[in-house]
């Protein structure tokens, strides 16, 4: 449950930065740069897909804790490499990424547990001689 309630955060982010760059389109447009739309559309793509992915892991499907333990790692490290090039984004949307990092590291070790979690299952099967 952890995981579909970081994951429903994520979404609720992804939205809300696209509504804030809108508001901001009109009201304050230095705060809504070309990068700013840029990013806030690649995290709005993945706000897609990782409610996907996460429905599938949750059910079973090995591929799909796989592909949140990489979703997770990626956006973990671009959103820490995007919030530290000086002048790029504006300082409310750095913010926005420090906390999307910090949801995708707890998204990363979530999804390393429970791969490590199941990881001797399957190794244990795969030296039974039956």
């Amino acid at each position: 449950m952890r995981v579909k309630r970081l994951v429903a955060a994520y979404v609720v982010v992804a939205l809300g930065t696209l509504m804030a760059l809108a508001v901001m389109a009109g009201a304050a447009p230095h705060l809504a740069t070309s990068e700013a739309w840029g990013h806030a559309v690649i995290v709005a793509v993945f706000a897609i897909v990782l409610p996907l992915r996460t429905r599938a892991a949750l059910k079973g499907s090995p591929s799909g804790l796989r592909a949140l333990t990489i979703i997770g790692c990626v956006l973990l490290v671009v959103n820490l490499v995007e919030a530290a090039l000086p002048g790029v984004f504006p300082a409310w949307m750095r913010v926005e990424m420090l906390v999307i990092a910090a949801m995708m590291l707890t998204l990363a070790i979530l999804s390393i547990q429970v791969r490590r979690n199941r990881r001797p299952v399957a190794d244990d099967q795969a030296d039974d001689p039956r």
